[in-house]
């Protein structure tokens, strides 16, 4: 008797300790793309923060591929004890499971746990410096005149760029040809060269190039709800009547399903002080980022939302990976 009571004061007493005791290694954190890029370099910054406040290492693994897809079914295989987190973002938490199907590797709804949103990214829409099309509405109405005339860029079928500007094309009643491109880079270089019509993408991408007397490129809207901090003199799609148009490519923290709740809270706990630090909200906001925050079930209510409005999207365009 006096064992089973000692037993089972222990298992009474695990989901607080496990909170208490945690964490008591180096945890992994998983970026699912290549190293350098943007999501990678937040990633990181959150990761050294996050050491600094739990006071163990927490260690950055980028495992790129499959549009996000590999990391992240790495995340949801890891044992579910806190020590494996990760990125989770736009494309394999609410869009790749309509692209790929039974071929995506896990289970964005049941293999995932959903600890914070972290950021969302306002896309901007920029042309050539030397463009015709002086605002959005020159760009829309020149493909209103002929569906035929315009191209635009993205980086590859199902990507952020391209679903975000089938719903500016589908909102503001005009098309326009997709071009797609394996990367950020290549779609902005070929913009800024003339091959293509317009792009819409990270502000962090864009806007380097779109400053100064020597600018190459120039911006005419962003899909925010709000004028972004870093470009105080774009306009809204929403200002210029567009409606619909405040989309993002965003991302945030998640861990396997299964992870007991004491660790999630403290993990969202921990990160929303990370995001109140003014000089990491600096960092984002001159970047063109939005920083979020909130309670793990805000994370997993706006998933489920995200999926169903890109899912919807995929669908009625026939828009496949081929």
């Amino acid at each position: 008797m006096l064992a089973l009571a000692s037993a089972l004061a222990l298992f009474i007493a695990t989901p607080g300790q496990a909170q208490d005791a945690y964490p008591s290694k180096p945890i992994t954190f998983i970026v699912p793309y290549a190293a350098g890029g943007s999501s990678d370099t937040r990633s990181r910054q959150i990761a050294q923060q996050l050491s600094t406040r739990l006071k163990v290492a927490v260690v950055v693994e980028n495992k790129p591929g499959a549009s996000g897809n590999i990391g992240t079914a790495q995340i949801a295989r890891a044992n579910p004890d806190g020590y494996t987190i990760g990125l989770g973002n736009f494309a394999p938490l609410s869009v790749n499971k309509a692209l790929y199907g039974s071929n995506l590797g896990f289970d964005p709804d049941k293999g995932i746990a959903p600890i914070l949103l972290l950021e969302r990214g306002a896309m901007v829409l920029g042309v050539n410096a030397q463009s015709p099309y002086k605002s959005a509405g020159d760009l829309i109405a020149a493909g209103k005149a002929d569906p035929k005339k315009l191209n635009f860029a993205s980086t590859g079928a199902g990507s952020a760029s391209q679903l975000i500007t089938e719903l500016f094309k589908d909102n503001a009643g005009f098309n326009a040809t997709h071009v797609p491109y394996r990367g950020g880079a290549p779609a902005a270089g070929d913009l800024m060269a003339g091959n293509v019509d317009f792009y819409l993408e990270l502000p962090s991408l864009l806007l380097p190039n779109a400053q100064g007397d020597q600018a190459r490129l120039r911006l005419l809207a962003v899909s925010a709800d709000t004028r972004l901090a870093a470009l105080p003199n774009i306009p809204t799609f929403k200002e210029l009547g567009i409606a619909n148009m405040v989309a993002s490519n965003w991302f945030g923290v998640i861990a396997p399903a299964g992870t007991p709740q004491p660790i999630i809270d403290k993990l969202n706990t921990n990160l929303n002080e990370i995001l109140k630090d003014p000089a990491y909200r600096r960092v984002v906001e001159s970047e063109g980022g939005e920083v979020a925050g909130g309670s793990p079930q805000d994370f997993t209510s706006f998933i489920a939302s995200e999926s169903k409005r890109w899912g919807t999207l995929i669908s009625e365009k026939h828009i496949t990976i081929q």
